[in-house]
């Protein structure tokens, strides 16, 4: 029993997400991964069973699993994010459910943030279209490096290969344009008959390739995170007011990037002041180094002036500080982005105010030209501006650092997140 539970802390953790058009079959697909990998209850099987049987559905309808609101439910869709855990013995997963329609962008967006794969699903009968595109920029943008091409629906076009390959052929064409992507990997799969999805099927024995659970339990996925660069933004400082810890002064927060020993000089930003980590504190008492993403409490040899929205970092390795913020954003609201608009700037830990000074231009997820000569966003579209912000931001560029080069934008009369900014 202990044997299995270290075993299960060891393990390595993959982030997915499911992108694609409108009823591609995201929702159908991780249902089946989950049912086919043995990791539903009977209980909740037993209940999809019931639910699909009311809806008059021919077949259990696996999208359930994950369709959870009422409006998804009669609709057939996914509006809201869903996030489902499993493991295999292999690997443990966290997925991201993401909703296919362009209304929704701003929810795929949120849910691929965090991924370190990306599966764009393509429905046979329609190939390539603008939704594809869009949610594979949108990954190329957010640094996912891996991506599983799943053209789905193949038993609706009679396992074509020639169908499969003209569609792997238009999507690599598109993809070779999109700077981050490194990998990917195309797989014929139906996720309502489970072909290709945990076991390799003889439907397609044209098809050498892996199953998508084979492919997700051994794909590389090291590297993700920045252990070059020590970040450290200090989300707290804590003082307890009690004898025991009379005089005890700890900087909470999480590691952003690099490695934090006892003992270590480290700079404190914006100051610029230098000093030495003293000890590293965590729920499980002290520890002799901290990485990202962990989350810690640091103590200092000296008193220094550190509040929330300031970053440690060291002396020889430190981020770039400035006002002036170039960067790439998906807008998120209804009201349009102009010149000049006023935004609440939140990054890191940091909370400031901003104005747009100038809108660069916008991407044509289609032809990813970009459209020079515009004023504003409107929702859901994807371009470059150049902010100010009031107080200076401790920054790295984002395909540097997820966590110190991504920032939001909230409007600041309804308090409403309007956009989600990746810095240059």
């Amino acid at each position: 029993m202990r044997a299995a539970m270290t075993h299960a802390k060891t393990m390595d953790l993959l982030r997915f997400t499911t992108a694609g058009s409108v009823d591609d079959g995201k929702s159908t697909l991780i249902g089946r991964l989950l049912h086919d990998s043995k990791s539903i209850f009977e209980d909740q099987l037993e209940a999809i069973e019931e639910s699909s049987r009311k809806r008059g559905d021919e077949h259990v309808n696996l999208a359930l699993l994950t369709d959870g609101l009422r409006a998804e439910r009669e609709q057939g869709i996914t509006i809201d994010v869903a996030y489902r855990y499993f493991a295999t013995p292999k690997r443990k997963f966290i997925i991201a459910d993401t909703p296919g329609h362009i209304q929704y962008t701003r929810n795929m967006v949120t849910g691929a943030s965090t991924a370190n794969v990306a599966i764009v699903l393509v429905d046979a009968r329609k190939g390539i279209i603008e939704q594809t595109k869009r949610h594979s920029f949108i990954a190329n943008l957010l640094r996912i490096q891996h991506v599983v091409l799943a053209v789905n629906k193949m038993d609706l076009v009679d396992y074509s290969q020639e169908i499969y390959e003209n569609i792997v052929r238009e999507y690599e064409s598109f993809a070779s344009r999109l700077d981050c992507i490194i990998g990917i990997q195309a797989i014929p799969i139906s996720a309502l008959e489970g072909t290709n999805v945990v076991e390799r099927s003889g439907e397609t024995p044209w098809y050498e390739g892996p199953s998508l659970l084979y492919h997700l339990e051994n794909v590389y996925i090291g590297g993700e995170e920045n252990h070059i660069d020590p970040r450290f933004p200090v989300q707290w400082v804590i003082r307890p007011q009690s004898d025991q810890w009379h005089d005890f002064r700890g900087y909470a927060g999480r590691v952003a990037g690099g490695v934090f020993k006892p003992g270590d000089e480290v700079a404190v930003m914006p100051s610029g002041f230098t000093t030495r980590v003293k000890a590293i504190h965590s729920a499980d008492g002290e520890q002799e180094e901290a990485f990202a993403p962990q989350s810690v409490c640091l103590t200092l040899d000296d008193e220094i002036d550190l509040s929330r929205g300031d970053m440690i970092a060291k002396p020889n390795n430190q981020p770039a500080v400035g006002q002036d913020i170039d960067a790439m954003v998906c807008w998120f609201s209804k009201k349009p982005l102009r010149t000049r608009g006023k935004y609440i700037l939140r990054h890191t830990t940091r909370e400031t105010k901003a104005i747009v000074e100038e809108v660069r231009y916008k991407v044509d997820i289609n032809t990813l030209r970009k459209q020079e000569e515009v004023d504003s966003f409107e929702l859901n579209e994807i371009g470059r501006i150049k902010l100010r912000s009031a107080a200076p931001l401790l920054h790295d560029a984002y395909r540097r650092n997820r966590h110190t080069g991504s920032f939001i934008l909230i409007d600041p009369g309804s308090n409403e997140t309007v956009g989600a900014g990746m810095i240059l």
